[in-house]
């Protein structure tokens, strides 16, 4: 995360993070590539996008996405002293902060699709899973809440009672994006259709704490997929691997580095939305910076230390 270095700010006077330019142009490049599949693909089947403005669709998505990747926390100030102040030559038709805002939901589907198509990654031999809150607002103002007051629903977390949603995820060992899901908060960790959705296309070791305790784990284990949990106290212990207990020794950290990752650099969790929609948005687009990170938390290689015994048996061979 280079691009996240303080430095003085000409256009304002506070302190802002120095800009990575040539990962917004690489962020054009390939929202401008998907967005021409995209709409070409439409054309073909007779459907049609609406369309966001007078800016080009890939102009607006990048500029969301670059906001989530370049570490600032108030949209307005990225946008008016950046995108309109040192970055206007990047962006000749930019239109003004209130226009910007009111076309933004009209990006909603192309960012999902853009998440969903282009940059999730593939399972490894070890994936984690988890589920992180996503609140939208105080517990003492939960009665006055009316934004999602039909959609967000109170939950519980290792770190007490929240009110929002939580965001299910899949990451490989090396830090990437698997899959996702996003559901109210109070869906528990292993509820059966969370989870034969969100593990439907993967196969290998799947490590999570104790939450994930499931009666699907035998089906999993007939499909290839190993689900692998911390146990509670009055379980009876399992014999693993020194391979599953390398993975298993690690996850927890890897998955919460990733999720803190999300949050507190990509901004993906705040409670300040005035619509489900920009809710949506600060997500999708959140995810999809994530991925454009130049490094990701990752685990150390797993080396196989042989016992006395082996040794003797190469010896004698």
């Amino acid at each position: 995360m280079s691009n996240f270095v303080i430095a003085q700010n000409k256009d304002c006077p506070v302190m802002t993070p120095i800009l990575n330019i040539t990962k917004l142009v690489k962020i054009f490049i390939e929202c401008d590539d998907f967005c021409q599949k995209l709409h070409s693909h439409l054309l073909a089947n007779d459907l049609h996008l609406e369309q966001v403005g007078t800016m080009a669709e890939s102009e607006m998505m990048s500029i969301v996405i670059f906001y989530h990747h370049s570490g600032f926390k108030c949209f307005k100030y990225y946008y008016e002293c950046i995108i309109l102040g040192r970055l206007r030559n990047y962006f000749p038709a930019v239109l003004s902060y209130s226009r910007s805002v009111n076309l933004m939901k009209k990006l909603q589907l192309s960012l999902f699709t853009f998440l969903a198509c282009c940059w999730l990654a593939w399972a490894t031999e070890g994936n984690f899973i988890d589920a992180t809150k996503l609140v939208v607002c105080h517990n003492k103002r939960i009665k006055d809440h009316k934004v999602f007051k039909a959609f967000a629903k109170r939950g519980k977390s290792s770190t007490g009672w929240f009110f929002g949603f939580k965001l299910h995820a899949v990451i490989n060992q090396y830090g990437q994006l698997v899959i996702f899901n996003f559901t109210k908060g109070n869906v528990t960790n292993n509820n059966p259709d969370l989870l034969q959705n969100i593990t439907k296309r993967l196969n290998g070791f799947l490590f999570g704490d104790a939450g994930y305790i499931t009666s699907l784990k035998q089906k999993f284990s007939q499909r290839g997929l190993e689900l692998i949990t911390k146990l509670r106290e009055n379980m009876k212990p399992i014999d693993l691997t020194p391979l599953q207990k390398h993975y298993l020794r690690q996850h927890r950290g890897l998955i919460e580095s990733a999720f803190s990752l999300m949050k507190n650099h990509c901004d993906i969790d705040h409670s300040r939305h005035r619509s489900p929609q920009n809710f949506l948005i600060n997500l999708w687009s959140g995810l999809i910076a994530y991925s454009f990170l130049d490094t990701f938390p990752t685990m150390p290689m797993y080396i196989h230390k042989m016992s006395k015994s082996e040794i003797d048996k190469i010896v004698l061979i």
